[in-house]
């Protein structure tokens, strides 16, 4: 097992950050962690406490930390140009766009890059509006989209909607968020109820003639919520039918993140409309992507401009680590890796009862803390007390969900059964002092 490692060293790092950044930006654990260096799976703090992985940057460093094929790309790059911005067309950013539009399902063929997810789906929510004209969209309650104003909008967590006034025209449906169905009920008995109630939304909310629908194929910070498996399908004809397009945004999920697919929509065998991407992407480099038809890619009106998206260095960064994940089948690993974990999820799930839920897939798995099974009161300072004792084990998580309550798990896609082990041996140590 890894040495328990003492967290409470002074940093005059911390004390610098905390002098001069805003209050409001958060860090994890009591005492925040100073990152100074990271390899593959590990990270290493300024004490030269060495730490696995398991969140990898919120899901965004995909293929390991300062891996050596992206950081080639990137040294070359960064020797022949580092900026040139839309209004000029550079090698990389073509390759990728060619690449994205081989991997993505269906008609997807033009891509507009910015600077992060929350530009792409803001991005991706203004196609929609201009190719329909209309201005309704649909999206989920415990969704996140991003924290510019229009994504926080479409948000469905109070904590995530800041500013007081929302933009206006966003409509939230219930979320398939089984464990906690509101309706009451039990998959599959329910009927995906949840499903159905994108169209009464419409039918009471809305003018009747929506612009498109907006949703993650897992909500990520809503705590890896998984719909059910007809609930896409069902939804994406409720939408058609209203005149919408469907928007999946795949920040979180994409890039072979759910095991087997590229995209975290094609479990569901959806073909959308439109798709966003960030994260993962480009394994740390800031980048954004949007994705869509060629026929829907012409409502944008001409001469648009993103200064950093497509830059030649994220995009570099980008081609180089698709191409590794293509090379080394890391989909296909997150499946195995992923299926693993969630074996050993399940078994710690038998052993403590603070652990409600266990769900998720591929690399992307969640335990839901309750105080109670029978009552599924949200158990938040469990996860707090998991987050400092996997820390003090050399192990770094996430957490989420709307309640606080989530442990969310999202290594690198090259994490090994072994990693595992180490991962889940912290959890269960830490566990036994909830």
């Amino acid at each position: 097992m890894t040495d328990v490692l003492d967290p409470k060293t002074k940093s005059d790092v911390t004390a610098q950050y905390k002098r001069h950044a805003w209050p409001a930006a958060a860090t994890y654990y009591e005492t925040p962690l100073v990152i100074e260096r990271g390899e593959g799976m590990h990270v290493w703090d300024e004490q030269g406490n060495r730490y696995l992985d398991c969140f990898g940057g919120v899901l965004t460093v995909s293929i390991g930390h300062a891996n050596p094929a992206v950081n080639r790309a990137i040294h070359e790059q960064v020797d022949k140009v580092t900026h040139t911005s839309t209004l000029y067309i550079n090698k990389p950013a073509a390759e990728l766009a060619a690449k994205v539009a081989e991997v993505t399902p269906g008609d997807l063929s033009r891509t507009f890059f910015t600077n992060s997810g929350s530009e792409a789906d803001e991005t991706a929510i203004l196609l929609a509006r201009l190719y329909t004209g209309r201005q309704e969209i649909i999206a989920l309650r415990h969704a996140y989209h991003g924290r510019t104003m229009l994504a926080m909008s479409a948000a469905g967590h109070s904590t995530w909607r800041l500013g007081g006034t929302a933009v206006p025209g966003i409509h939230h449906a219930i979320a398939p968020y089984c464990y906690r169905c509101p309706f009451g009920q039990s998959y599959p008995d329910c009927g995906v109820k949840c499903a159905q109630d994108v169209e009464e939304v419409i039918q009471t909310t809305t003018s009747g003639k929506i612009a498109g629908f907006i949703a993650e194929p897992i909500l990520g910070v809503g705590g890896f919520i998984v719909p059910p498996k007809e609930y896409f399908g069902l939804v994406k004809d409720i939408i058609s039918r209203y005149g919408g397009i469907f928007i999946a945004d795949e920040v979180q999920t994409g890039w072979g993140r759910t095991g087997d697919k590229w995209c975290g929509i094609e479990h569901w065998d959806v073909e959308p409309d439109v798709m966003t991407f960030a994260k993962g992407m480009a394994n740390g480099s800031p980048i954004g992507a949007t994705i869509t038809t060629d026929e829907i890619s012409k409502a944008f009106p001409m001469l648009t401009f993103s200064t950093f998206g497509g830059n030649p260095v994220t995009s570099a960064a980008a081609v180089a680590t698709i191409r590794y994940m293509e090379e080394h089948e890391l989909p296909r690993n997150a499946a195995v890796v992923g299926g693993y974990l969630r074996e050993r999820l399940e078994l710690l799930k038998e052993k403590y009862p603070v652990i409600g839920d266990v769900r998720g897939m591929g690399l992307m798995q969640a335990i839901e803390c309750v105080v109670d099974r029978k009552t599924k009161e949200p158990h938040p300072k469990a996860v707090l007390k998991v987050f400092e004792e996997t820390r003090r084990r050399g192990v770094l998580i996430g957490k989420g969900g709307l309640f606080g309550n989530v442990i969310r798990l999202g290594p690198p896609l090259i994490a090994s059964k072994a990693d595992i082990d180490e991962l889940v041996s912290a959890l269960d140590a830490a566990f036994a002092t909830v």
